[in-house]
């Protein structure tokens, strides 16, 4: 398998129930944010996306919020979703994910690491020896140039995108 190529591979979030977690041996989840739990511009999650969330933590799944968003936004919102987070995360360096793992108390082994970039939350889950999983990106036309201009590529590698 590459650096590049996620564990596993959905369409979005939703896809994520307990149970598939369950049989993917996962009992936690570090969530990317902008175009993995919401558009960019948007303020806050859909609120499917926030009953998914509740849903997850109910059953007792643990969640928190890496990104690479500033504190101030990232923090906005993971109040709102009463989450846990990692801002300014700098993926894909692992240090941020091996954070959220040892504040959180997770274990390494049944965490995932959920994003929509190649070259952002799957490096950094493989490098941090966190299992990925790739969602396809929520309105990746709002994105910053610098991002949009990876998406070519990262569909070029995301050839084998792992099991779906």
């Amino acid at each position: 398998m590459s650096i590049f190529s996620p564990n596993l591979a959905v369409k979005s979030v939703l896809e994520l129930s307990r149970e598939r977690l369950t049989e993917l041996g996962l009992d936690a989840l570090l969530l990317d944010v902008d175009c993995t739990l919401k558009e960019y511009r948007s303020e806050d999650v859909l609120p499917e996306v926030r009953d998914w969330i509740d849903e997850l933590r109910a059953a007792g799944v643990g969640l928190c919020l890496v990104s690479n968003g500033l504190g101030k936004r990232i923090g906005r919102l993971a109040e709102k979703l009463d989450l846990p987070y990692i801002a300014a995360a700098c993926k894909p360096l692992p240090f941020g994910l091996r954070s959220a793992v040892r504040k959180m108390d997770f274990d390494r082994t049944r965490t995932a690491m959920v994003g929509d970039q190649l070259f952002a939350d799957i490096l950094a889950a493989h490098l941090a020896g966190i299992f990925s999983i790739l969602v396809e990106p929520i309105s990746p036309e709002q994105e910053p140039w610098f991002t949009r201009a990876k998406r070519p590529l990262e569909r070029g590698l995301a050839g084998g995108r792992g099991e779906t």
